[in-house]
């Protein structure tokens, strides 16, 4: 009974962990090019799709395929500004878009006034 109890344990364990190591090396070099906008204040502090909660502080980023957990080099084309973001939620939902970004992440390599911004994305660790 003791060894079911830490089987099951396990498995439940493993199923609280991000997309393997693994699954994200393939993605290393990935690009695309397209729209960037960023996440409303409104968003502060609810859970993204990964289960994290929304910091408008922290380097952050949403994406429709590239895995969470995902490092990805944001580069604005109008003036060469890059950062590098970690992919924890599931978007954007607006036609032509790309890639959502924390508000600080987007003011780090664009002015927010604009609302969007054309980037070119590449998928970096």
């Amino acid at each position: 009974m003791k060894t079911l109890s830490i089987v099951i344990f396990l498995l439940a364990l493993s199923g609280c962990t991000s997309i393997p190591t693994g699954v994200r090396d393939n993605w290393i070099g990935y690009n695309e090019s397209g729209e960037a906008s960023f996440y409303d204040d409104k968003f502060q502090n609810r859970k993204t799709a990964s289960g994290e909660r929304y910091h408008h502080t922290l380097k952050t980023a949403a994406h429709n395929k590239i895995p969470f957990g995902s490092s990805v080099k944001v580069t604005n084309k109008s003036n060469g500004k890059s950062i590098v973001v970690k992919v924890n939620d599931r978007g954007p939902f607006a036609k032509g878009r790309i890639i959502d970004l924390s508000k600080s992440a987007f003011s780090s390599i664009g002015n927010t006034s604009s609302g969007v911004m054309n980037v070119s994305i590449e998928v970096v660790q």
